[in-house]
């Protein structure tokens, strides 16, 4: 690998690119605890709405048929509640996390809903799952593929663990295309979050990273292709509130 292609950003830093799990690692060990409730307070509840389009969209079956979700980067369990809430007696999910903190808020949650029978919790890596190939029906991301080292490695990994005929569902920040919105949620992003994050979790700086990292994440136009590339096919994007959020979709056929 080259000098240039061992280097990537975090946030607006440019760091070696085997530093970088590390150090986000460490933003979501400090916020872990709170992480659920920085997510209302930073856009005013609406992530909830955010995630009900993905299960919406996902549309895990009624009845008694076995589907199997991993959901990565899912931590605290959200959308794998979400998910088995909205299925059938067959539907089970599996978080698979890198943040042990964040799998221990998730396991908590998922015993106080007892939902622990249908939703287990895995640390793993998004760039090298610990499942065998073909393994699931389904496969979530939530806010979180843009803090993966190599993106295009954890796009390949969502391919080998579906089943023919599987989808893959990705939502994420993206590009505000409204005029004067943007401007406006360049101010809050940059001027609101960071202090606000400070003042719930005391860490203003790992507000800071994940604000600057949503700038860095590819528009969708660009993000669409690398899905594409990945191997997934019938790839689509739908934008939320304004760009502020975008769906993304494709299947394994």
């Amino acid at each position: 690998m080259t000098e240039p292609e061992r280097q990537t950003h975090f946030g607006f830093r440019t760091v070696d690119i085997d530093a970088k799990q590390d150090l986000v690692d460490e933003v979501f060990r400090s916020v872990a605890t709170r992480y659920d409730l920085m997510n209302d307070l930073m856009s005013a509840g609406l992530h909830r709405a955010w995630k009900d389009v993905m299960v919406t969209a996902l549309n895990p079956p009624k009845g008694e048929r076995p589907f199997s979700l991993i959901d990565v980067a899912g931590g605290t369990g959200d959308i794998s509640f979400r998910v088995v809430e909205a299925g059938g007696p067959g539907t089970r999910a599996t978080v698979c996390d890198i943040n042990h903190d964040m799998l221990a808020v998730g396991r908590e949650r998922a015993f106080e809903r007892g939902l622990d029978h249908a939703v287990e919790f895995v640390d793993g890596n998004a760039e090298a799952l610990p499942f065998p190939d073909r393994r699931f029906d389904a496969y979530t991301i939530a806010f979180g593929i843009r803090n993966v080292p190599r993106i295009d490695k954890a796009l390949a990994e969502a391919f080998r663990v579906l089943r023919p005929g599987g989808r893959f569902l990705c939502l994420e920040f993206s590009t505000v295309d409204v005029p004067g919105l943007d401007a406006l949620y360049d101010f809050y992003s940059f001027n609101v979050i960071p202090p606000l994050g400070g003042a719930v979790t005391g860490d203003a700086g790992a507000y800071r990273y994940l604000v600057e990292s949503i700038r860095r994440f590819p528009r969708p136009a660009a993000f669409a292709d690398m899905i594409g590339a990945a191997g997934f096919r019938r790839v689509g994007v739908r934008t939320l509130s304004g760009g502020i959020v975008a769906l993304h979709s494709g299947w394994r056929l």
